[in-house]
């Protein structure tokens, strides 16, 4: 499938271009957004690999990761960065992360974006099963995947390496037909 475009009420997902660099780096190269993800911060030199290496997986066929920017419908501001990938070990499965400019924290776009995620998911793509794992330090990120629906189902121990120690992953995910009965009954 592609390309992707997907639109929320203030945050739509699309495919990378190689103009996204710079923005993707004020992400992934900022300490205080990458805080709680599963790396440390990224060169811009790695960026530039990791962008133009979704652009490439965009065409591939079958495609099996959706590595997506994450912009502002009324700016066209890159906000954000969302990440689909099927998981070889589970029949229509995935799993999902994402990761936000920290200028755009706070109101709400990371609950916009999981849900332009999962409706990705299950309604294009007709998965059965998404899940992602956090930071168990990330309250934020707990909250917003609560609220769009998914389950805590339990903690992988030791699961990242992260500065020199081991940390473990909160698991988070969603059924097929307990997001059906979410978007029926919004």
């Amino acid at each position: 499938m592609y390309p992707i475009n997907r639109t929320g009420p203030r945050l739509a997902m699309r495919e990378l271009t190689i103009d996204d660099t710079d923005a993707v780096y004020a992400i992934y190269g900022s300490p205080k957004a990458t805080e709680h993800l599963s790396f440390e911060p990224r060169s811009r030199e790695q960026v530039a690999e990791i962008v133009a290496r979704s652009i490439a997986s965009a065409e591939v066929t079958p495609r099996t990761e959706y590595a997506l920017a994450v912009v502002e419908n009324d700016t066209g501001r890159l906000i954000g960065f969302g990440r689909l990938a099927l998981d070889p070990h589970q029949q229509r499965g995935a799993t999902f992360g994402f990761a936000l400019n920290p200028d755009a924290w706070g109101v709400g776009y990371g609950l916009e974006t999981v849900r332009l995620l999962l409706g990705l998911g299950f309604e294009d793509l007709g998965l059965h099963r998404i899940w992602g794992g956090r930071s168990p330090l990330n309250e934020a990120s707990a909250r917003t995947m609560a609220a769009a629906g998914m389950v805590e189902e339990g903690i992988i121990r030791e699961h990242i390496h992260k500065a020199g120690r081991w940390r473990d992953s909160v698991v988070h995910a969603i059924l097929d037909r307990e997001w059906t009965a979410l978007v029926s009954n919004s």
